[in-house]
């Protein structure tokens, strides 16, 4: 257990890193998207404006998972981490990072619903159905897309650690060939009103929490396979 916990909190040697840069970016764009709200009639639009801003915060997290594959493992094997321990630890540090801001964001979007939108009818924090009028489950409803974020990142930095960049090159090329191909075919058979309708009659719950969660623990056992065999 204590080499598990020591494993988590390589996670937190550079808070700068792990905290400052993804605080520091999401707010920055809070910031323009504040500005832009000020200062042109985007406050008038009905049911008041959404914007997907806080989109970064969750991209940041996703590179710094990424970053705690590539540059702590080898650190990590030189303590005499198995390559397990570390995965393992690396976990715990997303689910306690992914529940962290959950709870930041469910404290930001309720600031956010009492002064209607920043007084500008900006909905930032938890744009259109992902603010769910209920702070507990608005912790899981942000918290939820994190912990997918973050094992996405494990798994981009499994990829670039074991194949260096001609996987991450393959990878990325792979995911413009699959998604490209889908948008094609989709627009070809006339899918998108379908899409949307299923989408719609989703609820919040499904999207922000059951797909993410999933997506999490698929890219946690892709993930922990490749770390297997990857050479520090």
């Amino acid at each position: 257990m204590n080499r598990l916990l020591a494993a988590a909190r390589l996670n937190t040697m550079n808070p700068l890193m792990t905290i400052g840069i993804p605080w520091g970016i999401v707010l920055l764009s809070f910031v323009i998207n504040l500005a832009v709200w000020g200062l042109t009639p985007a406050s008038e639009q009905p049911g008041g404006g959404i914007t997907g801003g806080v989109a970064s915060l969750y991209i940041t997290v996703l590179a710094v998972f990424t970053q705690s594959v590539t540059q702590l493992l080898p650190f990590a094997m030189g303590m005499s981490l198995s390559r397990r321990t570390f995965y393992l630890g690396t976990a715990l540090a997303a689910l306690a990072l992914s529940l962290l801001y959950g709870v930041a964001l469910s404290a930001l979007v309720a600031v956010e619903d009492a002064t209607g939108g920043w007084g500008l009818r900006l909905n930032f924090f938890a744009p259109g159905r992902l603010d769910v009028d209920n702070a507990a489950l608005q912790v899981v409803v942000s918290g939820a897309p994190m912990l997918a974020a973050a094992f996405l990142g494990v798994a981009i930095g499994v990829v670039m650690k074991r194949w260096g960049a001609l996987g991450l090159w393959t990878l990325v090329i792979g995911a413009m060939v699959v998604f490209g191909g889908l948008v094609v075919a989709i627009t070809w058979r006339g899918w998108w009103g379908d899409i949307g309708t299923w989408l719609v009659a989703q609820s919040t719950v499904t999207l922000a929490i059951a797909i993410p969660v999933a997506l999490a623990l698929v890219a946690a056992v892709v993930s922990f396979a490749g770390l297997r065999r990857v050479v520090p």
